[in-house]
């Protein structure tokens, strides 16, 4: 065992066997990084970008409804941009920032316009954009490409992009921790291979949009490189995180017994275009739940089928229906979704489909602004790993791939001004972080006790287990490998979390407490902030004292 860790020592180290410099380093090929590096080039900026796997192979491919989005001179009778921010607000229950929402939803339409210039291809009808409507949208607001398909029409087009343009991507690397200044101000990146072989990024500016953290969770629609590692690295690098409690499961991906990992999706577009959820009996779920039956907002649904499932009416007890057999031309509509049916045995023309809720998006993560500027000099922030205020308690949906176009393009433009305004820090000023052990879970065990205890329905006993589980698990191990990397910043999102999810004494957007039902706005209409202690762990921190009150 000493030989190993000898051999594994000598290999890898703590002495970086290389070096390189750009102007701004990204964290994440997704919408947000990719969009970010494409603008940053137009602005004439030195860019390099980082993933841990293939550049297309992020969770923006994955994403299956579209872009909410009002177009300009193109929309429902009615519809505005305002009534789209209204939408969203309600969605967040009491915690979005109105004027971040506002800055997106307003930004809309020429992200949309910008995309369509790099070549990409939406549905369209006799007369424009193909449109459709989800939960929590009062209008057919939502355009989509290949039907069932947005996300990978959306990859495709920026990774075609940035190859063309000559992007550089550094693929199948991991970013371990930020190098900082004496002043504490970001100052680029250390990283390991596949091979876990260590090397260094020096730049002024890093961009983080490495999505979000759906690996918490035994079920999830997120894809395995989903480890919440970019918000693992803000905190440790001094930023904030807030809203970490706030975790929405998608109310249907497709029920397999003992399905663990990324589960496939089932869009909600399927409901929008007149699917309804019922129970073993044939009995509709959301019938007296909501205004908005089947098309109520997430958090709802996904409740509403929490619930039911424990009711376990015909005896089964961990996944209702999805009855789409009344929608014309199903299989030309959601390709996506009727091969992944077809995979699993299942004739979505003939028969209902199994459907469970999975962990499905991050409504909080690293403070920034709708331009990606944190806390923290030099760091910046886009996409689903940021908080901007845009989410609030329970994103709406299709607002995703919005805030990756919107915030990825001005996190380049904030880059390019805090640049010529001088206010970043030389490169060479940049220490390598202290080396040592960092907490560790075993993957399985968190998945388990997270799953068990912190999914949809949350209540003190559950929490405190789940928090004492996570204490008595954990080892202290060095981060030599990207399963290191992953496996640390699952454990110490998941402590965050917990404790997040303890102090929340109400039941809010996403955050479902059994043991307190109620929304509570007179002591909870207000966001929780997190932030390392001294010694490396998680704590709650005042929101007067980090200024974000």
């Amino acid at each position: 065992m000493n030989r190993q860790v000898t051999d594994r020592e000598s290999k890898t180290g703590r002495t970086p066997r290389w070096e390189a410099r750009a102007d701004l380093v990204i964290l994440g090929s997704g919408v947000a990084g990719l969009t970010a590096a494409l603008r940053a080039r137009e602005l004439g900026l030195r860019v390099l970008v980082v993933t841990k796997a293939g550049v297309a192979d992020g969770n923006t491919r994955w994403a299956q409804g579209g872009v909410a989005v009002v177009l300009d001179g193109e929309h429902d009778e009615g519809d505005t941009v305002a009534a789209h921010a209204a939408d969203t607000v309600t969605a967040g229950a009491g915690l979005c920032d109105p004027h971040a929402v506002a800055d997106v939803v307003g930004a809309g339409s020429s992200a949309v316009t910008a995309l369509r210039a790099l070549g990409a291809r939406f549905d369209m009808g006799a007369t424009g954009f193909s449109r459709t409507r989800e939960g929590g949208h009062s209008a057919f607001r939502v355009i989509h490409a290949g039907g069932d398909a947005t996300g990978a029409e959306v990859e495709r087009t920026l990774v075609a992009a940035a190859t063309g343009q000559g992007v550089p991507v550094l693929e199948r690397h991991v970013a371990v921790d930020a190098l900082r200044t004496p002043l504490g101000h970001v100052a680029g990146v250390t990283v390991l291979d596949a091979d876990g072989v260590p090397g260094v990024l020096r730049a002024p500016a890093v961009l983080v949009a490495t999505g979000g953290l759906g690996q918490l969770y035994q079920a999830t629609s997120n894809p395995e490189i989903a480890t919440g590692d970019g918000l693992a690295l803000a905190l440790r690098a001094g930023a904030v995180l807030a809203d970490i409690e706030f975790v929405q499961f998608h109310p249907t991906v497709l029920y397999t017994p003992g399905a663990r990992g990324r589960c496939p999706l089932v869009t909600e577009a399927v409901r929008g275009e007149g699917a309804v959820l019922v129970d073993a009996t044939g009995a509709r779920v959301m019938r007296g739940v909501h205004p908005l039956g089947d098309l109520a907002p997430r958090d709802v649904v996904s409740a509403a089928i929490t619930r039911r499932m424990a009711q376990a009416p015909g005896g089964v007890d961990d996944h209702v229906f999805l009855d789409a057999t009344g929608i014309d031309g199903f299989a030309t509509r959601f390709p996506t979704v009727h091969a992944a049916c077809a995979a699993a045995g299942v004739d979505p023309t003939r028969e209902p489909i199994p459907v469970t809720p999975a962990a499905h998006f991050s409504c909080g993560g690293v403070v920034a602004g709708t331009d990606g500027r944190t806390g923290v000099t030099g760091l910046y922030a886009a996409g689903e790993v940021a908080r901007t205020g845009l989410h609030g308690a329970n994103r709406l949906a299709s607002n995703s791939l919005l805030e990756g176009l919107v915030v990825g393009r001005r996190a380049a433009e904030a880059v390019a001004a805090d640049l010529a305004a001088g206010a970043l820090a030389n490169p060479r000023h940049g220490r390598l972080p202290e080396t040592g052990g960092v907490a560790v879970v075993p993957r399985d065990a968190l998945q388990r006790v997270m799953s068990r205890y912190a999914g949809i329905g949350r209540d003190a006993e559950g929490l405190a287990v789940a928090g004492s589980v996570l204490d008595l698990s954990a080892q202290d191990s060095p981060l030599w490998t990207s399963e290191d990397v992953e496996d640390a910043a699952l454990t110490l999102l998941a402590q965050a979390l917990v404790a997040a999810a303890a102090r929340r004494t109400e039941s809010r957007g996403s955050h479902v407490r059994t043991d307190f039902p109620e929304r509570d706005d007179v002591m909870w209409q207000r966001s929780q902030l997190i932030r390392l202690s001294p010694s490396g762990q998680p704590v709650l921190a005042d929101p007067v004292l980090e200024g974000v009150a």
